[in-house]
């Protein structure tokens, strides 16, 4: 491993009085370094100036409370999926709508899926159903990973027009067992968290699988910045399965994980203690800055909070400066 080295900025979200995110689902940054974030809360988008100052919000109303992943543009669009609302929606930085993805928005298309279980999706569909994040390749196709439901990724033109899908239920080559994010470097190539498989998938951007990392534990975010792959990881606890390393037999910790562009790990982020600062209860999406500086939003109640595994002030939005 290198010696890249971050330390946590104690503070640095100055939340106005009053406001509460128990989950915050996912963090982007625009080509300013302000920061959004995508809450399962009353004010769902929230900005932040890089400094952690307050900018403001919108969404309010228009978002189910399973708010997913969230994705800017080179354009400073601000892509938003929305889990359970079964829909993908481009919006300018002020939040008016200008794109909706697929015909049948808010629809869960016929996948065989029963709504909580991801082994009974039986085939793959059409979007969406609890799809779970969007990228957006340099020549502008959007790719959406699709999701809790549908193990299946689908490429749009950048005006919306389906262009083709792929991926079925499975741990072979090209299939998935929740694709939960997805990114596209700078040749094309689709790179997909395949996060209860415990590995990325890389393919050609017409679905050809090209290979696998598998580096990583329960992958939920990927973003490629830096000549790096920097993915957020949830913690497994002892008893539950992985599809790839079967029984869980003692408690891994949620982390950040940096790997070079070969797949292999230059450093990782984390620690025992979830609450701690630097350390992670439950890291669900991932943004970097023009300086390096990690942002890495957590699922803290969804995962843990509610269960009463952490306490209720555990984090849910830090902020981890490069120090090196």
């Amino acid at each position: 491993m290198t010696t890249l080295r971050y330390e946590p900025v104690v503070g640095w979200e100055h939340l106005p009085a009053g406001y509460a995110h128990p989950d915050v689902a996912a963090v982007a940054v625009d080509s300013k370094d302000r920061v959004f974030l995508f809450c399962r809360s009353e004010h769902p988008v929230m900005i932040y100036e890089r400094d952690g100052r307050f900018v403001g919000t919108w969404g309010e109303g228009v978002f189910t409370m399973r708010t997913h992943g969230i994705t800017i543009g080179p354009d400073d669009s601000v892509y938003c999926t929305d889990d359970a609302g079964h829909s993908v929606r481009k919006f300018s930085p002020d939040g008016t709508l200008l794109l909706t993805l697929g015909d049948n928005a808010g629809k869960p298309s016929e996948s065989g899926y029963n709504g909580s279980d991801l082994t009974t999706v039986a085939r793959g569909a059409s979007p969406f159903n609890r799809p779970t994040n969007l990228a957006v390749a340099p020549n502008g196709d959007l790719f959406v990973s699709d999701g809790y439901g549908n193990a299946r990724v689908h490429r749009f033109s950048a005006t919306g027009k389906l262009l083709g899908s792929w991926g079925e239920q499975g741990t072979g080559p090209g299939q998935f067992m929740l694709p939960h994010s997805i990114a596209v470097d700078a040749t094309g190539n689709v790179l997909v968290c395949d996060r209860e498989s415990d590995r990325i998938q890389v393919f050609t951007a017409d679905g050809r699988f090209l290979r696998e990392i598998t580096e990583v534990q329960r992958p939920t975010q990927i973003v490629l910045a830096r000549g790096l792959l920097y993915v957020s990881e949830l913690g497994w606890r002892a008893g539950q399965r992985s599809f790839r390393h079967g029984p869980i037999e003692r408690d891994l910790p949620g982390r950040v994980t940096i790997l070079d562009a070969n797949g292999t790990v230059v450093a990782r982020i984390g620690g025992p203690d979830p609450c701690a600062p630097g350390s992670f209860c439950a890291p669900h999406g991932l943004a970097v800055d023009a300086d390096g500086d990690l942002y890495v939003a957590e699922v803290m109640w969804t995962i843990a909070g509610k269960a009463g595994l952490v306490p209720p002030d555990c984090h849910t939005i830090q902020k981890l400066h490069r120090i090196d």
